[in-house]
């Protein structure tokens, strides 16, 4: 049975901006993709003593959302998914869903080297209260392409919640290539997909014959994929940053592509300190997170926290970025 896809949150209201282009020049708006356009990564927050902290997750979700964010991404890579249990997984979906109501949507990371397992997950999202599931390739098992379309296949049908699929072979083993994704864009729950396979030829390949909503996932791409037709970006940075990163895609929607190049520039420095610094983005955003005064904790073993060092240098990048205006 087909199971009609539901309508999804109302995005969060972009800060006015001023575009120097006469209105005649602005293009007009392109739909809003099915979660919205700047999804953030969100982080699981923890206590000192490493519990998962509720009502951590609370505040830092009303942050993000009232600074911009039209969805949160729940228990995926920045979210520490595989150190999390099931409960917390369910009791992290209600909490932030209690937080934020209707105004942002909520994407519960469920992917699992298990089909069942994630399957089980998936049914568990929906009954507490997300608006979709985000799941990955089954890792370090590394399925040839058609039991990976399977699974995909399996898990959509699951429940009546749709889907984006999670494409990141650097972490999983196993890319979910352009051709799959093309077959997956057939079913009717299959809606999305958070895009970490650094192939920008896929990627359009994908994008100009299907309807998949195309996010970024690397994000030094979110203006490039956003450019050539992609939905937005799921970001980790965002939970330091979730205005100005939105700013990027206010600007190229107002028709003022360079203030939008120029923007996205502007945050680079910050980018490449949080995910190129040889640590897990989730590491260097619990650290600069910490440093801010707002909710993270500690990471979960085998990661380590951020050193005072990295911390510093991240706080310097922060700093020089939010001292420049957005413009």
């Amino acid at each position: 049975m087909t199971t009609a896809r539901p309508t999804p949150p109302s995005p969060t209201p972009a800060p006015s901006t001023t575009s120097p282009l006469a209105p005649s020049l602005v293009s007009p708006p392109r739909p809003a993709p099915f979660f919205g356009r700047a999804l953030c990564a969100m982080v699981t927050p923890f206590t000192a003593g490493g519990a998962l902290d509720l009502g951590g997750a609370r505040r830092l979700a009303d942050r993000l959302v009232s600074a911009g964010c039209d969805g949160l991404v729940l228990s995926g890579t920045t979210g520490e998914s595989p150190t999390t249990s099931d409960a917390e997984k369910a009791e992290l979906v209600a909490a932030v869903r209690e937080a934020v109501g209707d105004r942002a949507s909520i994407v519960a990371g469920v992917g699992t080297s298990d089909t069942r397992h994630t399957v089980e997950l998936t049914r568990a999202a929906e009954k507490a209260g997300a608006d979709g599931v985000l799941v990955v390739s089954p890792y370090y098992s590394r399925p040839p392409q058609d039991a990976l379309e399977a699974h995909f296949r399996e898990v959509a049908d699951a429940s009546g919640l749709p889907v984006m699929l999670y494409d990141i072979p650097g972490r999983t083993g196993t890319r979910i290539e352009p051709d799959t994704m093309l077959r997956l864009a057939e079913h009717p729950r299959i809606v999305a997909v958070k895009d970490c396979s650094y192939d920008f030829l896929g990627a359009q390949k994908v994008l100009s014959r299907t309807e998949l909503a195309y996010y970024a996932g690397c994000e030094e791409h979110h203006l490039a994929l956003y450019a050539v037709g992609g939905a937005g970006y799921v970001s980790t940075v965002a939970n330091v940053v979730p205005d100005r990163l939105r700013s990027v895609l206010d600007a190229f929607d107002a028709g003022d592509t360079s203030r939008a190049a120029r923007l996205q520039q502007q945050a680079m420095e910050l980018v490449e300190s949080m995910m190129a610094s040889g640590l897990p983005g989730t590491v260097t955003a619990k650290g600069l997170l910490g440093d801010l005064g707002l909710p993270a904790g500690p990471v979960r073993s085998p990661l380590r926290p951020a050193d005072h060092e990295t911390v510093v240098a991240l706080r310097a990048a922060y700093d020089r970025l939010m001292a420049r205006p957005a413009s």
